[in-house]
């Protein structure tokens, strides 16, 4: 179970079940590499921060990736509002409801920021609400021998697993926990 729940943190790190919400709509990140901390109820991630390579097909791929999310919720918005987005989801999780309320700000091309306040029902692993905040920079063009989806998060490495990946073999992992937890 601890796995299961690290991993699911590693996703929102990524922002992947946040930005599942009108993938047409989102902007495209800059690509190159980005930089992303995330912090949970004011604490930084057990993960520490990590680094991304993604290039405009990579950012696809998540999306369509995301796709399933979807189908497993009632109501998603990814919205513009002046200089900033509002994102609002209710999805079901496991045999919890997950509602999302949170806003993103900055640049999709240098520096963003999402605030998002997660509430469960019934609580989800014993959690009934969770405060994210997530920040990404862009750091430049991605390092020699670094292809699009390419993760170097240092913190994975104490889940037993190597602190580099690539968001294909991520979703993978996912695929598989979720496969074994049904």
């Amino acid at each position: 179970m601890r796995f299961h729940v690290s991993l699911g943190a590693a996703f929102c790190v990524l922002g992947l079940p946040v930005l599942a919400a009108a993938a047409d709509d989102i902007p495209h990140r800059k690509a190159g590499l980005w930089r992303i901390e995330r912090m949970t109820q004011g604490a930084p991630s057990r993960f520490g921060p990590m680094e991304m390579c993604i290039d405009e097909k990579t950012d696809d791929i998540m999306r369509q990736r995301m796709g399933d999310q979807e189908q497993k919720c009632e109501k998603i918005s990814f919205r513009r509002e002046g200089d900033k987005y509002r994102v609002s989801s209710v999805c079901k999780m496991e045999q919890t409801v997950a509602t999302t309320e949170g806003t993103f700000t900055g640049s999709f091309d240098s520096a963003y920021r999402a605030e998002l306040h997660v509430t469960f029902d019934p609580p989800l692993h014993t959690r009934v609400s969770s405060d994210i905040v997530t920040e990404a920079k862009w750091l430049g063009p991605c390092k020699p021998g670094q292809k699009p989806g390419d993760i170097d998060a240092p913190g994975l490495k104490g889940m037993g697993g190597s602190s580099q990946m690539n968001v294909q073999e991520l979703m993978k992992m996912r695929d598989q926990l979720r496969k074994g937890a049904q």
